[in-house]
């Protein structure tokens, strides 16, 4: 390979000069050379023996600086360089060549790229790792899950009956930033405008799916007290939870805070309060003197303890509560989502998706376009949401107590889990509903409403069990769960997408999953429902999925 490099680099190096040899030998037969060679061509043979020798040179030394190149270390010969040539030579490689004289010795008009060696790819990849290691420890992950989804029974008419194909992609990239500092961001497929899925549905032509940011955080916990840690950005729940009130593919957004301590007792083993502030929309008054735009936020905060009960028995148990502060501003961003408004089709970014139907009672007034001929008024047919209000406030208060219990089968532990929460302000946002508006010559307004609030279907429960677990090739689990919740338990497009519908639902659902390599794993989930209080036959919801973890 270098007796290849170095025929290459003799005919470039003859190119150079070939000029020079023809004008020697044109002189030596006796033509007239041009006036401005006559002065160089006086001794012909002399000037030809010349451009040899540099010729050779040029080869020699062309030769080390490959030899140095292939060797990967740093080289001192200097090449003999034109009037006109930039002050560094460009190797083979394309990357700037330069001696290994410290930076501090570099002249002060040399450009950063000539003064950072970089001879080799081995050098500038040493190079770069240097750079990923002053930022600190950079971790990356991810997992694409492939998914068949069939539907059937629901409604008589068969309007739910489907069958699906389904991906998600998720890609993570997490720096340790010292000991003090840790960031990261996700990337995932789905929908944007629904907050609780990362699933793409196969088809619509063939058309690119949509990837967007998931996650974006900085994490700050103070080595001088380490029981502190501060979140901001858009990060996955400090909290814990399970699917009755919050979906685990949504990302809260805002700052979070985490206190806890680790306890050498024998029963209690670990105490920790959550606190959480988390914006979810902005919306401007309308009134002549009040366009103050306010920030509509839900505040809340979590009590956690950890017990040892048995030797072979934790049980570890979670108290919060959740204040939805403006969830009017989610009632009509639902509303006129759905809304099929000619003049505001379908495309664009549409202010808000659920993955299920959202059932708690709501109010909405509508606008309708009007033509006024001869004192008589016709519809267009133009409609329009101008207002939309849930009836009840949404104050949560959410209580979980998990048990794990060691089998003594390494692959075969135990948990169950049961979640009770109950909706504080079932109903208390009635008073505020505002009425319709008076119709006018060009619009006539209506008001409806979905289902009368109740405030006593205000609750809702989880039951869970689950034995197995899902860390080496051959390892299984399988879970049962059973959900109920009432219509105004919960706020129903942020908790567990796959179900029936957001609330006034029951729910079972059946899972089973095996690793079958150490970054494949192969599930089966069936979910079962309807809504409460309906003959309605049930629905059933197949998923037959294979994730691929890297």
């Amino acid at each position: 390979m270098s007796g290849f490099r170095l025929r290459i680099v003799f005919f470039l190096s003859l190119a150079a000069v070939l000029p020079a040899l023809v004008n020697a030998q044109t002189s030596a037969d006796g033509s007239t050379p041009p006036s401005s060679q006559v002065a160089n061509t006086s001794s012909p043979d002399a000037d030809l023996r010349s451009q040899v020798d540099r010729l050779e040179r040029l080869v020699s030394e062309q030769q080390k600086r490959i030899d140095a190149l292939e060797a990967g270390r740093p080289t001192t010969a200097s090449l003999p360089a034109p009037a006109n040539a930039a002050p560094a030579a460009v190797g083979q490689s394309g990357a700037s060549i330069s001696s290994p004289a410290s930076p501090a010795a570099a002249p002060q008009n040399q450009p950063p790229a000539q003064i950072v060696e970089a001879g080799s790819s081995d050098q500038r990849i040493r190079n770069l790792e240097r750079q990923i290691k002053g930022l600190g420890p950079i971790s990356f992950s991810g997992d694409v899950r492939l998914r068949g989804e069939p539907f059937f029974g629901g409604p008589a008419d068969g309007s739910l009956d489907r069958m699906r194909g389904r991906v998600r992609a998720r890609f993570n990239a997490v720096a340790d930033l010292g000991s003090q500092f840790r960031t990261g961001m996700t990337l995932a497929t789905g929908d944007i405008n629904d907050p609780v899925s990362t699933n793409q549905t196969l088809g619509g032509f063939y058309t690119r799916k949509t990837i967007a940011l998931d996650q974006a955080f900085a994490q700050f916990t103070p080595k001088q007290f380490t029981a502190l840690t501060l979140t901001g950005g858009k990060f996955g729940y400090p909290w814990y939870n399970t699917e009755l009130t919050w979906d685990k593919d949504l990302n809260p957004e805002g700052a979070a805070q985490s206190l806890a301590f680790q306890l050498n007792t024998p029963v209690l083993k670990r105490i920790a309060l959550v606190g959480f502030e988390l914006p979810f929309a902005e919306v401007a008054g309308t009134t002549v003197n009040g366009k103050r735009i306010g920030q509509q936020i839900t505040y809340g905060g979590q009590l956690q303890t950890t017990w040892q009960i048995a030797p072979h028995i934790k049980l570890s148990a979670y108290s919060g509560y959740y204040d939805f502060h403006g969830a009017d501003a989610v009632a009509i961003a639902l509303a006129r989502a759905s809304s099929k408004n000619p003049q505001t089709p379908f495309t664009g970014v549409l202010p808000l998706n659920s993955s299920s139907p959202v059932q708690n009672s709501m109010y909405t007034t509508t606008a309708t376009n009007v033509v006024t001929i001869s004192g008589t008024a016709y519809p267009t047919g133009v409609t329009s949401v101008t207002n939309s209000q849930f009836a009840s406030k949404f104050g949560m208060f959410d209580n979980i107590a998990r048990i794990d219990i060691d089998t003594a089968h390494p692959r075969l532990p135990l948990a169950l889990i049961g979640d009770y929460v109950q909706n504080t302000e079932a109903c208390a946002n009635l008073i505020n509903i505002l009425p319709a508006p008076s119709n006018t010559s060009t619009q006539t307004f209506k008001r409806s409403v979905n289902a009368p609030c109740n405030p006593h279907q205000r609750h809702g429960y989880w039951a869970e069990a689950r034995v197995g677990r899902l860390q080496n090739k051959g390892d299984f689990q399988i879970g049962y769960a059973h959900i109920y919740i009432e219509r105004e338990a919960v706020l129903g497009n942020f908790n567990y997408s796959e179900l029936r519908q957001g609330t006034n639902v029951t729910q079972h659902r059946v899972d089973s999953f095996y690793q079958l390599d150490r970054n494949v794993q192969l599930g089966f989930t069936a979910l079962i429902g309807r809504p409460l209080a309906s003959p309605e036959p049930w629905l059933t919801r197949l998923q037959f999925d294979a994730v691929y973890i890297f």
